[in-house]
């Protein structure tokens, strides 16, 4: 049997850390993922699935990822039943995060700071290759001796 899940898209609020009474780190969380067909006439749809991680997971997320973060996620999908503060019966289907990564740009994260207006920017020259040395290739005649 195989219950391997892959998404990948937007985080819909600041993750928050909380712990079990047991003492175990544990975040619930929801990702935005567009759907990649669209009717046409119609607008791009978006599921909104809901994310559960644990332990150092859990960490990682909360540490790292905030609303609007692209997050990348790997797990399982994992339906449980409970009841309401009404009494009624529910299902909760979620993904169980194996793994998070990261699949923005430094400046989504957080952890890059742009540079201020007035600071120059940074450029090098263009790599010449003209001058490089040939001498370890040899021109082929035809087309006939082409490996491929």
């Amino acid at each position: 049997m195989l219950n391997n899940v892959v998404i990948m898209g937007r985080l819909t609020a600041d993750p928050e850390l909380r712990q079990t009474a047991s003492g175990i780190e544990v975040t619930s969380f929801s990702v935005a993922v567009d759907r990649g067909y669209v009717r046409q006439g119609e607008e791009r749809q978006t599921d909104f699935i809901n994310c559960v991680a644990w332990r150092q997971s859990a960490k990682f997320i909360t540490s790292y990822f905030h609303k609007g973060s692209m997050i990348a996620i790997t797990g399982s999908l994992q339906t449980r039943n409970y009841e309401d503060k009404t009494g009624a019966k529910r299902t909760a289907t979620e993904v169980v995060v194996d793994s998070a990564s990261f699949c923005g740009s430094k400046a989504e994260t957080g952890t890059y700071s742009r540079p201020a207006a007035n600071d120059a920017p940074v450029s090098s020259p263009a790599p010449s290759y003209s001058t490089a040395d040939t001498s370890d290739f040899e021109e082929l005649s035809g087309d006939d001796d082409l490996p491929f």
